[in-house]
């Protein structure tokens, strides 16, 4: 049986607590509906806030990713492919060893990370989730609809391969060849 004073100590924590909580719901609601936070592409978000989505991101992805079978990766031909659909579809946005990312890139928020050392943050089954879904609010788009299963995995595995490469060997594997020229 607690005594009136330890009863009163805990019902002043609680109180405190929730009047806490309630203040900072209160502060929340007044930013959200009275428009304060910028959300332009053009001004960085805080720290803070930049922590909080990476880190939700990663447990999603990982979370997600955990059932995603991995199959033979980085055949010649499958990088051949891979590199040309990176050109094509990824290089914009984060890209590649020596290459810095193009305009469209640089203005997006949160700015596109480099690829060229994914495979030190994610794993290949996470790379494959991360292209095939994309990911909410960052301009990262669902390959899922543009790409197939092999396309994806190709992908990946040239994805998976960039940390070897030189600048040399990028530019090697993602030039167009005269068969592929329009």
């Amino acid at each position: 049986m607690l005594s009136n004073r330890a009863r009163l100590v805990l019902k002043t924590v609680l109180f405190t607590a929730l009047a806490g909580v309630a203040a900072g719901g209160a502060l929340g609601l007044m930013v959200l509906f009275g428009g304060w936070y910028n959300i332009g592409a053009t001004k960085q978000h805080f720290p803070m806030v930049y922590t909080v989505l990476e880190q939700g991101m990663r447990y999603s992805v990982q979370h997600h990713a955990q059932d995603v079978k991995v199959p033979a990766l980085g055949a010649p031909q499958q990088l051949r492919l891979g590199a040309a659909l990176y050109r094509d579809n990824c290089a914009q946005c984060h890209g590649g060893p020596g290459v810095a990312q193009a305009r469209i890139g640089m203005s997006m928020q949160p700015v596109p990370g480099p690829l060229s050392d994914a495979t030190v943050r994610w794993k290949a089954r996470e790379l494959y989730w991360i292209t095939r879904h994309g990911v909410k609010m960052s301009g990262m788009p669902a390959w899922e609809v543009h790409l197939d299963e092999g396309e994806l995995w190709a992908v990946v595995a040239f994805v998976s391969a960039m940390p070897g490469m030189s600048a040399r060997d990028y530019r090697r594997l993602t030039a167009l060849r005269e068969e592929e020229t329009p």
